[in-house]
């Protein structure tokens, strides 16, 4: 299982970075919060002294700590144990398991999403999905934690999963045989002479394998290559280095994104051209392909691409998350995840609530279920505490994507009989071929 703590917060992270948690720090704490904190003690002692039974202290000082960040927005979380490690586990390590993101989701364990070409997404798990049900017991109101350990396992072994798919009307099950799940962040392929670079997570060195496989494709065409699709579909996020590595890679020229927070040493600008010189993709028509689960870092790229104007952006709008979490160690067993800044793109837009729009809204019709989950896609302007943007936001914009789109009336099952089975990916590669990149975006320079 992937590490996700609250929402694709599995999406996990825009920006992590390693930051001790200094005394210093630590002590620059408004004088007038000493009767707070003076409040604070007489609860506890209160709960000691009271409570109908003993309570150990660890258990009231984490729950203090969980209360605390918890009253701040849904992507700030304290993390020790099993929690820190899954987080270790999702951004350096290979694992056995299903390959699920996973997420609490009022007391219901929620599919985030499924690594792709993994055992669940193999059998059939599909983002959006509810667990009910691990090999026929119920874990509804139950720990996160506990879900995901049973969900481990040894490779090989399986495990009966009961899903409540919404748009079906009953629960159904699905066993899945766990195998050992290797992190690709990177995967391509070669149609014809169109390539698609598919980008699963914002691990480390993302920026360095997706320029790989663009000389691959290069390769692989005999110098025939007339488009790229940029596929950062249900991908949750992850480092914002990588982030602006991979725009950097087609950027030659302004800014990538600005990152401002409370504190000046928090406001950055990247520019392009820091990373990689040059447009790797340079001649070369793009599209890049989003949805409501692609967020922080994956908005961070399709912002910078949009803006630029160097690709056309395709898909549904995307999840919205326009934040930058840092990761303070506490010490070796236990860390805050803390929102520092806010993230804006070149042009100065913030993602935040509202996401990044496609310049072409194109449904995946090849899934007969997704109109509908999309119709209850939970996004970021859904999460509660989420942080508002800074700009006002209009709900009815917000809400208009989940409209039925006229133009798009073809179903699943014409789709497969014509072997598309993949909908929105084979649009963005019929349209880049017949447009050949003109009314697209402007070609690298």
């Amino acid at each position: 299982m992937k590490f996700a703590p609250l929402l694709r917060a599995a999406l996990l992270v825009s920006a992590v970075a390693l930051i001790p948690a200094t005394t210093a720090g630590l002590a620059a704490v408004d004088g007038s919060a000493g009767p707070q904190f003076g409040r604070l003690i007489d609860v506890y002692r209160l709960v000691k002294a009271q409570y109908v039974e003993p309570v150990d202290d660890q258990k009231l000082i984490n729950g203090a700590i969980d209360g605390m960040l918890g009253a701040l927005d849904p992507h700030s979380n304290y993390l020790q144990g099993a929690t820190l490690t899954r987080l270790n586990t999702m951004i350096d390590g290979n694992y056995s398991g299903l390959g699920l993101s996973v997420v609490m989701d009022d007391g219901a364990v929620k599919v985030v999403s499924p690594m792709r070409g993994s055992p669940a997404d193999a059998a059939g798990v599909k983002a959006g999905d509810y667990i009910t049900h691990l090999d026929g017991k119920l874990i509804y109101g139950g720990e996160l934690d506990d879900a995901v350990a049973q969900m481990r396992g040894e490779a090989g072994t399986s495990i009966r999963l009961t899903l409540f798919r919404p748009g079906r009307d009953q629960p159904f099950d699905l066993t899945v045989t766990r195998g050992v799940i290797t992190l690709e962040p990177v995967t391509w392929k070669l149609e014809k002479d169109i390539g698609v670079v598919s980008v699963n997570e914002f691990s480390r060195d993302v920026g360095v394998n997706v320029n790989k496989a663009i000389q691959d494709l290069r390769r692989q065409a005999g110098g025939r290559l007339t488009g790229l699709v940029l596929d950062l579909r249900e991908n949750p996020g992850g480092a914002l280095d990588e982030a602006v590595a991979l725009s950097d890679l087609f950027l030659t020229k302004g800014d990538i994104v600005s990152q401002r927070g409370r504190n000046a040493q928090d406001n950055e600008y990247y520019k392009a051209e820091s990373v990689f010189p040059g447009d790797a993709a340079k001649g070369l028509p793009m599209v890049v392909l989003i949805d409501a689960g692609s967020a922080s870092a994956s908005e961070i790229v399709a912002g910078a691409l949009q803006d630029q104007h160097r690709a056309v952006i395709m898909g549904e709008r995307s999840f919205g998350k326009g934040s930058v979490q840092s990761l303070f160690e506490l010490d070796r067993a236990h860390a805050v995840k803390l929102t520092t800044a806010r993230y804006f793109t070149p042009a100065g837009r913030s993602v935040q609530e509202g996401g990044v729009e496609p310049d072409i809204r194109v449904p995946q019709l090849s899934d007969p279920d997704a109109q509908r989950r999309n119709q209850l896609a939970l996004r970021e302007s859904d999460l509660r505490r989420h942080l508002v943007n800074e700009v006002a936001m209009d709900d009815k914009k917000l809400e208009g994507d989940r409209q039925a789109d006229p133009r798009f009336k073809q179903t699943a099952e014409q789709l497969k009989a014509k072997g598309i089975e993949d909908f929105q990916l084979n649009y963005a590669i019929e349209t880049l071929r017949r447009t050949g990149g003109v009314a697209l975006a402007a070609k690298g320079k």
